[in-house]
């Protein structure tokens, strides 16, 4: 199994961005697809999680209204759409995928993480 998150970078204040997950060696659609972050010094954030089934979405409140985490199943490709973005965005971005229907921390698979950088 592995999950290639890709889409990191250096975005100026307000910007946008589109994070992936490819997905091999497993279905996403029978996961749950999550997008974690680790911010320098700090400890591993859940910031938004879709439940295979689409019933369940979680976004953490510093990310609501700018953040939206989709999934194209017949890509097995997993998104996370980040606008308006601030410094405090600044971070390693993961994602994960879980057979719990909900975010969890300690979810079955992991990507490597990818940089996202806010600054001008």
């Amino acid at each position: 199994v592995q999950l290639q998150a890709s889409g990191g970078g250096l975005v100026q204040p307000g910007g946008s961005l589109r994070l992936s997950c490819a997905a091999s060696g497993l279905t996403l659609d029978d996961y749950t697809l999550g997008w974690f972050r680790q911010a320098p010094g700090k400890g591993r954030e859940a910031v938004s999680c879709l439940d295979n089934s689409g019933t369940y979405k979680f976004v953490a409140d510093s990310a609501k209204g700018r953040f939206t985490v989709s999934r194209d199943n017949s890509k097995n490709i997993g998104y996370l759409q980040m606008n308006s973005l601030k410094p405090e965005d600044t971070a390693v971005y993961y994602c994960a995928t879980d057979q719990k229907p909900y975010c969890s921390g300690y979810a079955d698979y992991w990507g490597q993480g990818t940089q996202v950088t806010v600054s001008s």
